[in-house]
């Protein structure tokens, strides 16, 4: 019997404690958004030398853009600063963008309107607390125009 007790005891305080967790993650937070932007990829393309550097790039150094271009079929893009697109906006103006969000590829673009809002406005305050913005991302590239940047040639995804 006492077993059961501690039991029902030890569950009542897991769930308690789930509770208060899951209600703490429902508040936007700097901290979350730079969660959010290291397991998301983000700096895997918006980060110079992130990839290079096996994710040793320092925070300060995050999401300023690269000039390592991205070529397919739809020309070459370049991923950009987002410092400098988030700082054109107001956080809920980025809400709004987010829900129908859509870029050019590389871009998975489909992941940003995935996130709940909270993650968008976390994702949107961890970048507005990173400073100086930095300079832009070169210029999309169309089709058929050889870039000025070094690129990397994607093969297109087929769909199944």
């Amino acid at each position: 019997m006492l077993n059961v007790i501690r039991t029902l005891l030890c569950l009542a305080l897991l769930t308690m404690s789930a509770a208060r967790a899951q209600a703490a993650g429902d508040e936007p937070s700097v901290e979350r958004g730079q969660y959010i932007a290291h397991i998301g990829g983000c700096n895997d393309c918006h980060t110079e030398g992130y990839r290079q550097s096996a994710g040793a790039t320092p925070v300060t150094a995050w999401l300023k853009g690269s000039a390592l271009g991205s070529q397919g079929p739809w020309g070459t893009t370049y991923p950009s600063n987002l410092r400098l697109y988030m700082a054109a906006m107001t956080e809920d103006q980025w809400v709004e963008t987010a829900k129908t969000f859509q870029a050019r590829p590389i871009m998975p673009w489909f992941t940003i309107r995935a996130m709940t809002e909270t993650d968008q406005r976390s994702l949107y305050r961890f970048i507005r607390s990173l400073g100086a913005p930095g300079d832009p991302a070169p210029e999309y590239v169309p089709p058929g125009v050889t870039p000025k940047t070094p690129y990397v040639v994607e093969m297109p995804v087929m769909p199944r």
